[in-house]
């Protein structure tokens, strides 16, 4: 097994309790670590990473969502079941409410695996 990992991708996405929150985008920012079992050196052997932030940017720019760990648990599955990927740990930061909090992060990690 091997681990892919992406730090630091900066999306646009609604997110947070009230309404007011949701209805204009705000910066989020996600790590992935993905596990793949790359037994030959091809890009089909493995996750696309490129595909894979296509995704994930599509996803947070598009839905709405009302708390961090269930936008981190979407991610993580929708990212598990692209080609190539086994599993993957999701971590969104919620740059805004960590300000807001005056403290230095504000995240939630969900992980999931091929099929969950």
């Amino acid at each position: 097994m091997t681990t892919i990992r992406i730090s630091g991708l900066r999306c646009r996405g609604r997110l947070g309790v009230t309404e007011e929150e949701r209805e204009r985008p705000q910066e989020i920012v996600v790590d992935l670590e993905i596990e793949v079992e790359a037994a030959d050196d091809a890009l089909d052997a493995t996750a696309d990473y490129d595909g894979v932030l296509r995704v994930v940017r599509g996803l947070v720019a598009t839905e709405s969502f009302v708390l961090l760990e269930t936008l981190a648990r979407r991610i993580a599955q929708i990212v598990a079941s692209q080609p190539g990927a086994s599993s993957c740990r999701a971590t969104v930061h919620k740059p805004g409410a960590a300000r807001a909090l005056k403290v230095d992060d504000v995240a939630a990690s969900a992980v999931a695996g091929r099929g969950g």
